[in-house]
């Protein structure tokens, strides 16, 4: 039977890669940092990584490397378990209660990944008679957690908070009992954050809650770090925020769900993904822990990255490359054609600078791009020298082209 499948598949993948689409995976043999080594998938060597969700460089660090190994000493390698039955320990807690309190929510309850996180929610508190209003640009996770509940389903634009105004009015006038607004807080593939505060004056205007996904924003976005309610100053308006321990915070795996007492408690009686997963690996909470002791005094490694983010985005543009406008360490530089951007990013990795193209479907068919991610790890002078590597292969694409 797979004999026939197998032919479809292959062709599948035949026109995926005729298409410019493929996504090749690149190997690294050293821990992930501002310069890593890459053993296969291009130019084998060191280079500079401009691809990572590394964002204030803490995925090495050696306080967190070393709060890791203590913790594989103390609690054991993983539970076996979840959470419910035998796999909760004082550590699990410990954790859950200080990402409450540095994300200012009433309690959190963690997943194996926000990707579960978000897949997590929807179903739980939303039903039949209720209705979701969802940003069209919010992330995967959060497109497929809304599919698996029954609520009505709602779109707007891209931050267009008319549209956004307009669903709600059409959620309320159909009746609906719960109205949740989802939002990415910034969009992972442009940059761009979500306009907070406006949000949360119509969820207040149309009796809605609000919920946000900051992945891409928690450690680094804000006076504190916390995330893109505080940079909006609507941090008590809030009601769910889902995130990530593998980005900013340490770069590891992890997901959570922090928001109102009441939300928590039910999504550990009935949320599918916490109750039928084994318990986040001890050795990752009790790093994420220390990472959030790093986080108190890291005002410099927030101020560094900003720094970086400003330098890349405006040599870019003096270069004449179009790289989406803001200030996010996000920096998308867009180059529209799916294979010429894959091919922009091979160029780059032999000039020593690792970046990824992104094409169709993971941003929209034509707007093929380089997504740059700054780094704190990075310096002033492996930003200069990534504008000069972009420089140079856009020369060498052009010269081919000819």
């Amino acid at each position: 039977m797979f004999d026939t499948v197998r032919e479809d598949l292959r062709s599948t993948l035949d026109e995926i890669r005729a298409a410019g689409l493929h996504k090749p995976e690149r190997v690294i043999g050293t821990p992930q940092n501002a310069a890593v080594a890459v053993t296969s998938g291009g130019a084998a060597g060191e280079v500079l990584n401009f691809c990572a969700n590394n964002y204030l460089g803490l995925a090495d660090h050696p306080e967190v490397v070393a709060a890791a190994k203590d913790a594989l000493d103390r609690w054991g390698y993983g539970m076996a378990s979840v959470r419910f039955i035998c796999g909760t320990q004082e550590v699990h807690k410990e954790l859950e209660a200080r990402l409450s309190a540095f994300l200012g929510q009433e309690d959190t309850i963690l997943y194996s990944s926000c990707f579960d996180a978000n897949g997590g929610v929807f179903e739980t508190i939303l039903g039949a008679e209720d209705a979701v209003i969802s940003d069209a640009l919010n992330h995967a996770s959060i497109i497929d957690g809304i599919r698996l509940c029954k609520a009505r389903r709602f779109r707007y634009a891209n931050r267009d908070l008319a549209e956004l105004e307009a669903r709600l009015k059409e959620a309320t006038e159909g009746g609906a009992r719960r109205k949740l607004i989802v939002t990415d807080g910034v969009f992972s593939m442009d940059g761009y954050v979500a306009p907070l505060a406006q949000i949360c004056d119509l969820a207040e205007r149309y009796d809605a809650m609000v919920m946000v996904d900051d992945s891409h924003a928690v450690g680094f976005v804000g006076p504190g770090g916390r995330g893109t309610p505080e940079l909006h100053g609507v941090m008590d308006r809030v009601d769910i925020i889902t995130g990530t321990l593998g980005k900013a915070l340490g770069g590891a795996s992890g997901g959570y769900v922090a928001a109102r007492a009441e939300i928590v408690e039910l999504l550990r009686q009935r949320s599918r993904p916490y109750l039928f997963s084994n318990s986040l690996a001890p050795v990752i909470a009790a790093a994420s822990l220390k990472v959030l002791d790093l986080l108190e005094s890291a005002g410099d490694l927030r101020e560094h990255l900003a720094a970086n983010t400003a330098l890349f985005r405006t040599k870019m543009t003096e270069a004449g490359f179009e790289v989406l406008p803001g200030d996010h360490a996000i920096a998308p530089v867009m180059i529209g054609d799916a294979a010429e951007a894959a091919r922009m990013a091979e160029l780059l990795l032999e000039r020593g600078v690792y970046v990824i193209g992104f094409s169709y479907p993971v941003v929209p068919m034509g707007a093929a791009r380089i997504r740059v991610q700054l780094s704190a790890a990075h310096s002033t002078a492996d930003v200069e020298r990534a504008v000069a590597a972009f420089i140079d292969a856009r020369a060498a694409l052009e010269t081919a082209g000819a």
